[in-house]
């Protein structure tokens, strides 16, 4: 049906009313304003002006965020009606183009696109496919190598809104298409392509961070046969991890979790890191080598072809960190010999560690000496001033104490002398 005069009146006056409540402010007026335009040009089928008036409408000043946003879901509602590939192709695009860079539309942007890739997949078009898929999509992003990408893309969504009252989500899947996962089925998906995305930087405490939300998830954390392969690849990634107060703090919450011991191999693992003893290497990959290779067999897959490297790495800083709480000077060659170390490894981790800001440490070379200090801040060093000088001013006030003491002494010994003397007289 092709558009005549009585369509384009009623859209004039439906223009009117539209600028009358977008000015006013009136947000409920202005969204049934367009959303009746888009209705009158959809009921006429007159595809071409629905395009127009989209465009139009969201192109005027000071458009409503609330009217745009109705307008697009109302116009994604037509595209199974249009009547032919074209039609809906160009409805698509300028739904695609309206919602670009607007955040508030950024899910119907999303599904826009997806509609649309599969149309270029099903005409044959796979490249142009994955490009516009690639927009949107941090998994497309992650198999083609593209980490940049992939970060940016990941940004847009926020954690937080994994933690949302379930309840809720419940009544917000209703609107949502059948083909939608549950929100904590896409947070389980989230998490999962941040561990590749951090796998490639071998990020291993933003890895277990990605494993512990996971392990949060009520249906896994249901089922030991799903949190125990989680719960082991949370363990592994903390050993990994470096030494800081983050890394501590997971490590200790979970030492805490009452699961460990269902897996007392992994508790006895992290209980070495947390006890101020020297670890033995040796001792501890002979303990843990079946574990460490079975991880292949986990979920997740294995821990990394640097992964037994890093370990190695981190007992040794473990070591380092716990000569230094007992000693304030060593020799080289002592810590190379606690440590199971030749002199110039021991030298080369330990300058590694304070470069990182891991350790406070000086090594004297020419005598082989390493002296351990407390790392001290801006606000150490005050307080330490200040004490010195509140000491320094309690012992000028007890010296002047003394003084005026002894010379009240004196004064009272001579008036007696003096008194004595003029008896005499």
């Amino acid at each position: 049906m092709e558009v005549g005069g009585d369509l384009d009146s009623k859209i004039e006056s439906l223009l009117n009313v539209e600028k009358q409540m977008r000015l006013a402010g009136d947000v409920a007026g202005t969204k049934k304003a367009v959303t009746d335009i888009l209705q009158l040009c959809f009921e006429a089928r007159a595809w071409k002006t629905l395009n127009d008036q989209i465009v139009l409408l969201s192109k005027r000043r000071g458009q409503l965020k609330q009217a745009v946003t109705a307008m697009v879901q109302q116009a994604m509602q037509y595209i199974d009606e249009t009547p032919d590939i074209e039609s809906k192709i160009e409805l698509i695009k300028t739904l695609n183009n309206v919602s670009a860079g607007k955040i508030y539309v950024e899910i119907e942007r999303a599904r826009l696109i997806k509609r649309l890739a599969k149309i270029k997949e099903e005409q044959g078009q796979i490249a142009e496919a994955a490009d516009l898929m690639q927009e949107i999509a941090v998994r497309l992003c992650l198999d083609r190598q593209d980490y940049v990408r992939a970060q940016i893309l990941s940004r847009k969504i926020s954690p937080r809104v994994f933690n949302a009252d379930t309840s809720k989500e419940k009544k917000n899947l209703k609107k949502a298409p059948a083909d939608i996962p549950s929100l904590l089925e896409l947070k389980r998906i989230y998490y999962e392509l941040m561990i590749r995305y951090y796998s490639h930087s071998n990020d291993y405490l933003e890895i277990c961070r990605c494993y512990k939300a996971i392990y949060e998830i009520p249906s896994v954390k249901e089922e030991p046969a799903k949190w125990i392969p989680v719960l082991r690849k949370i363990c592994w990634y903390l050993v990994l991890s470096p030494h800081d107060p983050m890394q501590s703090s997971l490590l200790n919450s979970t030492l805490e979790d009452k699961n460990l011991s269902e897996i007392p191999h992994f508790r006895l693992l992290l209980k070495q890191l947390v006890t101020m003893e020297v670890i033995q290497w040796t001792a501890l990959w002979n303990t843990f080598k079946d574990e460490f290779e079975n991880e292949k067999n986990m979920l997740g897959g294995p821990l990394g072809d640097k992964a037994a490297e890093d370990l190695r790495q981190r007992v040794i800083e473990h070591n380092i960190l716990v000569v230094s709480k007992y000693y304030s000077k060593i020799t080289l060659k002592r810590i190379a010999e606690l440590l199971c170390l030749s002199v110039q490894e021991a030298e080369k981790h330990l300058s590694e560690m304070v470069v990182s800001k891991a350790l406070v440490a000086k090594i004297d070379r020419p005598m082989g000496i390493v002296c351990f200090q407390a790392a001290k801040d801006s606000n150490d060093i005050l307080n330490s001033w200040a004490m010195n000088l509140e000491k320094l001013l309690d012992l000028v006030e007890k010296s002047c104490h003394q003084i005026h003491k002894e010379t009240m002494v004196h004064k009272a010994a001579l008036k007696g002398v003096l008194c004595c003397v003029l008896r005499t007289y």
